[in-house]
Order: structure tokens, then C-alpha cells, then sequence
């Protein structure tokens, strides 16, 4: 026993003595004082209470007959403490009959000494009720130790247990952080899990549909090895993303499932086998605890992958791109040189002039296509919508696409609803992405191929299927087919160029205007089906009516008269300046040059040219600010104001309209166009405003 509770033994114990008379406490003082105990006297029933409020007795002696609260009904109240309710009480009394005594007994009493008391027989009773008092003392205080022992082994032990859980969170956590890999992921959390968290472990992962994929096992088989029950309780586990504790009986094993998940999806799920007792609270905490830190840890190593794979299809994207920008230069350079040849025939020069230009459209439908991948991504193309006739559409989709299909030998077969229907799309958004599909099909198949394009419509969607007999598309690369950058043929050798973002842009602009793409091979070798869903109508009677031809626009003449308006060339790089100065003198043009906007405005001023062709990207002033202050001088107030730039997105063309440009075109611009603009200016102005 600890010393606090040998004194507390040691201590005196408390004896109440409740009377009316003074000369009876005198007494049993007398009687009592032998113990060596503590006397307390009370001369009444409320002052016995409020004593035993703030005392405890060993044994309180209670006189029955009292003035205010005789001692039957003190001995009541005392029994409705907690504290006094089982307190021994002798009542002293001259006289008891059968009924006052059943009362007392009734009460608690246990005991009556009749008065005048005898000393001998007070003295000995009372000792026997302190000896009870201490000896229940000291069972209590063992009690305690006893408690206080089994709490701070508790303790103890809850603190061994938090430690053990700390350091083995702090290894799991350690190990799932080694790589970023995410098979060395699920090898380390399964050797984490064996033997602390379950006899066995399964990490099973899931589809982007929440269905299982593939297992991977601590030892022995996979999911495959489990019952059926078990593994639709799986499945039912990753339905609804929830942890689930499964076992077939009480004496089958147990498996505890714990969904792997990121965010709203589930990516797989964590599953423990092992004897049913052994997943008790504090074991479920714990592998929920480690199943969330997996997550996180795959989560990660699946956006590394995603990332690194990212980085390899740029990588390549970038090595193709300059391919394909290389690919036009070597015949134009090639053909320059032959150009710059003594005594160069006029039809060689003629053919080299016709290389250079298609190489040049070439290079140009690149950067296009780069242009409105990047607008799309960004969420920066706007369709505009109009009621479009689906025969009129396929129709200027086809026109692109014959010329390359007839060098070729191939035939385009085209089958129509019956009924006519229309499209409400952007006619030239939606042109572009069917010559886009053509022009693939055409690519992919060999000459004399047939390439077939079926129209039909159902429920207020019209289905254009475009159906090659080409190479076709290898069912691992398939699901990637419309991912930018993505090409199934990333060798140095393949057959076919591009920059692998034509499907990219189709299936944006499709779904811009609420429609779907998708594509589908059986197999190398054996051909592509890709399939558009638009929105559409059929149309009424009236409506299907061929539209009235719209007389063509006037052309604008370029008389040799007209030839000699004055133009201003205005652009940084020098080649560019001095070319186009080449070809506008050829074709009978006054053109002076300016590299900068300050030279720009002063040339202006004394030149006053006829026409203003401004590159936007300048150096000090750009060609914003340029062309506002054209606007402003007297000499050019009137010209013609053409910005010729690459910069041809939305912002930049209401950038030229605000800044006071007539039109805006991209480089490189369509020589005949800007030669007829430029043949009248004043006529080309008018022609705008109209």
C-alpha cells in the first residue's frame, strides 16, 4: 500500500453523537474518549445533517426522542445522502416498542441501545463499527490502486499501441514515397500490408468506368482466386466508393475492402484476408488510415506517368513539327537555286515557281492547323451557326479533298438521306472537319482505293460515317486517337506526314457544335470507320428548295492606270519588305519601304501612298499605334490600310478594325487577292463599307 493511503487508515475516524441534552454529549464523550477517535455532537436533527455534509462517520448515534426532528425522521434523511446512505446508525433511546423498532430497522438502523447506556457495551459496539469503517477504507483504497494500476497499465499500453501505429504509418508512408512508379507502388504497399494489416493482401485496380482491370497480389493469385461472393462484393465496393468488411461465415475468413480513390473517382481498391477477430476497431482505423495514404501515393504515381508521357508526345511532337516545317523548305531552296541558274528555260523556271508555291501552301495549312488547335484548347473559337443544308455541306467538304484523292486514283462514294435535312452548324467550321476526315482517309488508303461516306438521319441527329480500306488503327492506339499530338506511326520512317492534331481539332469542333466523334478499327490492315453525330432537322418541302445563286462579286479591274498607286510596304524583317517591293514593282506598283513605325509616318508624310501594307509586330511602335496615327496625318488619312501579320486570331483582327485598318490579312497572303484589293484601293474601301 502507497503512504497516502497508510495515512489516510492512520487517521481518526469521525463518530457523530446527535442528542438534545448537553449533559448526554458529556457522556458519551466520557465513554468514547478510550477510542482515540473524534467525537462530534449535534444538539439536533439539522445540525447532524449539515455536519454529515461536510464529514464523514464511521457510525453515528442518533437519540429518537428530539424537539424539532426526532431522531426516526433524521435517520430518514440521512439515508437520501449519497454520502451517509449507508452509514451505520445505533439510535439511543429510553423505551422502543415492536413498532418504533420495525420503523428504525426499516430506516438503516442497526442497532438500539437502551438509555441509561452502559459504558462497556457503547464502547464495544462503536469499536466494532470503526474497525468495519477502516477495514471498508482500506478495500476501497486498494479498489483505487487497483484502478489506477489497470488505468496506467491501459495508458501504457495505448501508448505503446500509438507509438507501434506512428512508426509503422511513418514506414508505410516511407516506403510509398520511394518511387514514382506506380508498379513499385503497389509492390510496396502490399509488402507494408503483410502480416500487419492482413494474412494476405490484393490491390486491384480499375477502369476509367470504375470496373475492375487487373489485380496484383501479396502472394499466390489475384482477385481471381476469391469466390465469386467476394468478388462481387468488390465491385459492389468500388460502386460505391465506401469501405466494406465481407466474409461468406463466422468461421470463413474475412476480407476487409478498402476503395483507392481521387477526388469523385475510384481508381482501384485495397483488399485484406484474414481471420474474421482480427479486424477490430482499431485495425480497421489503421487500414483505412493506409489505404488513404495509398491513394494518394498511386495518385501521384499515376500523374507522373501521365505526365511523363506528356512530356515524351511533346518531345516527339516537337522533333515531327520541325520534320514537317524542314519537309517544304528542301524544294524551295532547292528550287531558288535552279531559279538563280544562267539561261534557266522558262518551263523549269515555271515548275520551280510551282514548287515553291505548293511547298509554301503546305507550310502555311501547318501553322493553320496549329493556330486553331491552340484557339480551340484555349476555348477561344466561337462557332456561328446557320441553317445548313447537309448535301450543300458534304458537297464543299468534298471539293477540298478531290483534287488529292483523284492524283491518287481514288473514288469518294457518297450516299444521302432521302429526305433533305439540315445541319444548324458553322458552315465552314463543320466543312472543315469533314475534308479533314476525307483527306485522312484518303492518306491512309492505297491509290484506286474506294473510300465511302454514308449520311443518315434518325431523331433529330444526322450520323456521317466516312469508311476507309486503309491501314487501319491498332487497338492499343485507338483509345488515344483523338488526344492532340497523338500519331500511331511516331518512327522516322513513316509513310505518312502530319502533325497528329487533325483529329484533335475535329473532335473539338464537333462537340462545339453538341455533336460526338469516334472512330473505329478492326485492326491493322484492315480499314477506319469514323463516325459523326451532329444535331439536325429535317427540312419542309419549301425549305429544301434550292436557294437562289447569288450573282458572283464584281471583280475589281486592275487596269495598268490602277497599277500605279503608291504603296507603302511597312515590315521589320527586311526580306520580307524587300520581296513584296519586288513583286508589287513587278506588277507596275510605286512602292517605297519602312522598317519601323517612326520611318513609317515620316515616309507617309511626303509619299502619300495610296495604300498602306503594315506588319503589326513591330519594333518600338507597333502596328496598332502605327495605323492609328495614319489615320491621323492628312497624307494618309484616306489610304488603304491592309495589316499584313501572323497574327491572325479574333482579338487581333478586332484590334485592327478599333486601330483603323481596312482589312486584315495573315501571312502568308493570297497574292492574287491583295493584288486586286490593292489595284483600286478606293473602290476596295467602298466594296468593305457596303
Amino acid at each position: 500500500m502507497n503512504p497516502d493511503a497508510e495515512a489516510a487508515l492512520q487517521e481518526r475516524a469521525n463518530i457523530l453523537v446527535v442528542d438534545d441534552l448537553q449533559e448526554k454529549h458529556v457522556v458519551f464523550r466520557t465513554i468514547l474518549d478510550e477510542l482515540g477517535e473524534n467525537i462530534v455532537s449535534a444538539r439536533s436533527g439539522k445540525e447532524a445533517l449539515r455536519y454529515i455534509l461536510e464529514m464523514e462517520f464511521a457510525v453515528i448515534l442518533l437519540d429518537v426522542n428530539m424537539p424539532d426532528i426526532d431522531g426516526l425522521e433524521t435517520a430518514s434523511l440521512i439515508r437520501h445522502y449519497k454520502k451517509s446512505a449507508q452509514t451505520p446508525i445505533v439510535f439511543i433511546t429510553a423505551y422502543v416498542d415492536e413498532l418504533q423498532a420495525k420503523r428504525g430497522y426499516a430506516l438503516g438502523a442497526v442497532d438500539y441501545i437502551p438509555s441509561p447506556v452502559v459504558p462497556e457495551v457503547l464502547r464495544s459496539k462503536v469499536r466494532v463499527f470503526v474497525e468495519l469503517y477502516r477495514m471498508n477504507r482500506q478495500l476501497q483504497l486498494r479498489a483505487a490502486e487497483r484502478e489506477a494500476l489497470a488505468r496506467s497499465e491501459a495508458a501504457r499500453a495505448a501508448a505503446e499501441a500509438a507509438i507501434r501505429r506512428a512508426d509503422y504509418l511513418s514506414d508505410v508512408s516511407q516506403r510509398l514515397s520511394r518511387s514514382l512508379n506506380l508498379e513499385h507502388t503497389i509492390r510496396a504497399l502490399l509488402d507494408a500490408a503483410v502480416p500487419m494489416l492482413g494474412s494476405r493482401a490484393i490491390v486491384v485496380l480499375a477502369d476509367a468506368e470504375g470496373q475492375l482491370a487487373r489485380s496484383q497480389a501479396s502472394s499466390g493469385e489475384g482477385i481471381d482466386s476469391l469466390p465469386p461472393a467476394a468478388r462481387e462484393a468488390v465491385t459492389r465496393a468500388l460502386h460505391d466508393r465506401r469501405f466494406q468488411l465481407w466474409h461468406d461465415d463466422e468461421d470463413g475468413p474475412a476480407m476487409a475492402i478498402c476503395p483507392l480513390t481521387a477526388g469523385e473517382r475510384v481508381r482501384g481498391a485495397l483488399l485484406l484476408l484474414g481471420e474474421p477477430i482480427a479486424f477490430d476497431s482499431a485495425r480497421l482505423a489503421l487500414l483505412r488510415e493506409v489505404a488513404s495514404r495509398a491513394s494518394i501515393a498511386m495518385e501521384n504515381a499515376r500523374l507522373y506517368s501521365a505526365v511523363q508521357e506528356a512530356d515524351r508526345r511533346k518531345n516527339e511532337f516537337l522533333a515531327m513539327l520541325a520534320h514537317e516545317l524542314r519537309n517544304p523548305l528542301a524544294p524551295i531552296r532547292n528550287a531558288v537555286h535552279i531559279m538563280q541558274g544562267h539561261d534557266v528555260a522558262a518551263p523549269t523556271m515555271s515548275w520551280a515557281r510551282d514548287v515553291i508555291s505548293r511547298q509554301a501552301d503546305h507550310m502555311a495549312r501547318l501553322i493553320d492547323d496549329l493556330l486553331d488547335v491552340s484557339r480551340i484548347v484555349q476555348g477561344k473559337v466561337v462557332v456561328k451557326p446557320e441553317q445548313l443544308p447537309l448535301a450543300s455541306l458534304i458537297e464543299r467538304s468534298a471539293e477540298s479533298a478531290l483534287p488529292r484523292m483523284e492524283s491518287r486514283g481514288q473514288q469518294l462514294v457518297i450516299r444521302l438521306p432521302d429526305e433533305p435535312v439540315a445541319v444548324d452548324g458553322d458552315p465552314v467550321r463543320l466543312a472543315q472537319v469533314l475534308s479533314n476526315l476525307i483527306n485522312n482517309a484518303a492518306k491512309f488508303s492505297p491509290p484506286d482505293a474506294p473510300i465511302d461516306l454514308a449520311a443518315t438521319y434518325a431523331d433529330g441527329t444526322v450520323t456521317i460515317t466516312i469508311r476507309d480500306q486503309g491501314a487501319g488503327i491498332d487497338p492499343a492506339f485507338l483509345p488515344h486517337i483523338f488526344d492532340l499530338f497523338a500519331q500511331a506511326d511516331q518512327s522516322l520512317d513513316r509513310s505518312q506526314g502530319g502533325l497528329g492534331i487533325g483529329l484533335t481539332l475535329v473532335k473539338h469542333l464537333v462537340e462545339l457544335h453538341g455533336g460526338s466523334v469516334e472512330a473505329h478499327s478492326e485492326g491493322l490492315g484492315r480499314g477506319t470507320e469514323v463516325t459523326v453525330r451532329l444535331p439536325a432537322r429535317l427540312l419542309e418541302p419549301e425549305e429544301g428548295a434550292a436557294p437562289p445563286q447569288e450573282s458572283p462579286a464584281p471583280q475589281l479591274p486592275v487596269s495598268q492606270a490602277e497599277r500605279r498607286s503608291r504603296i507603302l510596304v511597312v515590315d521589320d524583317l527586311m526580306a520580307s519588305a524587300e520581296t513584296l517591293m519586288t513583286l508589287l514593282e513587278m506588277e507596275g506598283f510605286e512602292v517605297q519601304i519602312a522598317n519601323d513605325g517612326m520611318s513609317a509616318l515620316k515616309i507617309a508624310q511626303e509619299f502619300r501612298p495610296d495604300v498602306v501594307l503594315l506588319d503589326i509586330g513591330l519594333p518600338g511602335m507597333n502596328g496598332f499605334e502605327v495605323a492609328h496615327q495614319l489615320r491621323s496625318q492628312p497624307a494618309s488619312r484616306d489610304a488603304l490600310l491592309i495589316a499584313l501579320t501572323g497574327y491572325g486570331e479574333a482579338e487581333s483582327r478586332s484590334r485592327s478594325a478599333q486601330a483603323g485598318f481596312d482589312f486584315h490579312m495573315v501571312k502568308p497572303a493570297d497574292v492574287e487577292l491583295l493584288l486586286k484589293m490593292i489595284g483600286n484601293p478606293q473602290r476596295a474601301r467602298r466594296a468593305k463599307v457596303a
